[in-house]
């Protein structure tokens, strides 16, 4: 077990790298399984979801290697078609195994899904996807299993729009027979890329980035090599990093256009924002002024982003109102902040955030990935130094963040802990 020790009051600027998109790796990985052979995937993200995909698609029989960001996935001896409780408990995304292996082998067997402790959300719509393109799909002990000789195409709506859901069908429905179109269908860039990279391995695919997609079905895919893009929720961590703490932060390797709801609200909040092709850069406002925020799907303001936004918000020079209309419980950091000095009163999915002149450090709990990231930037300015415990759950989604937070000029410190 590992904590960081945080000290704050520290200026942050200097040029920070941005990592390859966690939740874009996550797709991409299992997709591989859609055709036998070698696949290389660039600029991914060496972390604990990572390597979790790995070692779950290495139980199917795929060999994983990474080496820097380059991973290499070979999926000629895949033979199993389980997908374990003892690793999809620790992440939800294994469920994006389902679609793939479906589609490819015509069964699949996967434990019910885990990962965050915040919040119900339930895969019915995975399952609903499946038994729409003519799988058979049961719940046996714990695990969905899933049958069907070939897969037939056919229309899904949603009535919510998934980012999970949309791109597990059209892993599945990419090997099914005619043609399969999917409305309500997410526009994250993450399905984008995973749309791409089907697209790659010879799939057919249209509309990506639109509410209706279409695919027809082919009869068999290739292996390709693909570049993963950057990692949008890691970027707009440290913007929000360089505008709770002053000075002059520039993200590279980047993309500016999957943070246009953030960079809006930043502007509002006082800090200038530059951008170009692949780069961001920050200048911290003078003061903090209050921003209310309301998350949305893409291209809104993202749910990923809420508690980093709250922390921001802790010092702001009035009131904001943060309202949470994907997952409405997604509130357990707001404890926590308390803890450090803030002053937020939530009520069912809304966060009302008075600004106060300090936070003080403390001892604090990460609940979830993002709320690991809202405690860490409130301690980057609270007075004195902030303990924060349980940061595995930050392992899963940011890439040696303390190392690159110190390369910006903070003081913070990975230590081990005897706490949990």
């Amino acid at each position: 077990m590992y904590k960081f020790i945080v000290k704050g009051g520290r200026r942050l600027s200097g040029e920070v790298s941005i990592s390859g998109a966690k939740n874009a790796s996550l797709a991409l990985m299992p997709a591989a399984l859609l055709a036998p052979g070698i696949f290389h995937i660039k600029n991914t993200p060496d972390l604990r979801d990572v390597a979790t995909m790995s070692r779950l698609l290495e139980t199917l029989g795929a060999k994983v290697t990474l080496d820097g960001k380059l991973q290499t996935i070979d999926t000629r001896g895949v033979k199993n078609f389980e997908a374990p409780y003892e690793l999809v408990k620790k992440m939800r995304a294994s469920i994006y195994v389902l679609g793939p292996l479906l589609a490819r082998y015509g069964y699949a067997k996967v434990s019910m899904p885990g990962g965050c402790a915040w919040g119900p959300r339930p895969v019915n719509l995975h399952i609903e996807g499946m038994q729409k393109l003519g799988a058979e799909v049961t719940l046996e002990a714990g695990y969905i299993v899933a049958r069907a000789k070939r897969l037939k195409g056919t229309h899904i709506s949603f009535d919510v729009s998934s980012v999970g859901a949309t791109g597990n069908i059209m892993m599945a429905a990419v090997l099914a027979e005619d043609t399969t179109t999917i409305s309500n269908a997410a526009l994250e860039p993450e399905i984008v890329a995973l749309g791409d990279f089907l697209n790659k391995m010879g799939a057919d695919i249209r509309g990506l980035g639109t509410p209706t997609i279409t695919i027809k079905g082919v009869k068999e895919l290739n292996p390709v090599d693909f570049e993963s893009l950057p990692d949008r929720i890691e970027t707009g961590t440290f913007l929000i990093a360089g505008a709770i703490a002053g000075g002059n932060v520039r993200a590279v390797n980047c993309e500016p256009d999957h943070l246009s709801a953030l960079l809006l609200k930043l502007e509002e909040a006082g800090a200038k924002v530059q951008s170009g092709k692949n780069w961001i850069e920050l200048e911290a406002p003078e003061a903090i002024r209050p921003v209310d925020v309301s998350t949305a799907p893409y291209p809104g303001f993202p749910t990923d982003m809420q508690a980093q936004w709250i922390a921001l918000m802790a010092l702001s020079t009035g009131s904001s109102v943060i309202a949470e209309t994907i997952y409405f419980d997604r509130f357990k950091h707001v404890p926590e902040l308390v803890r450090l000095g803030a002053d937020i009163e939530v009520k069912e999915n809304v966060a009302v955030v008075k600004g106060v002149r300090t936070l003080k450090g403390a001892k604090v709990m990460s609940t979830d990935l993002r709320a690991s990231a809202s405690l860490i930037i409130a301690g980057l300015v609270a007075e004195g130094t902030t303990e924060v415990l349980r940061i595995y759950h930050m392992d899963r989604g940011y890439e040696r963040i303390e190392e690159k937070l110190r390369g910006l000029g903070a003081d913070i410190e990975r230590v081990q802990s005897d706490e949990f």
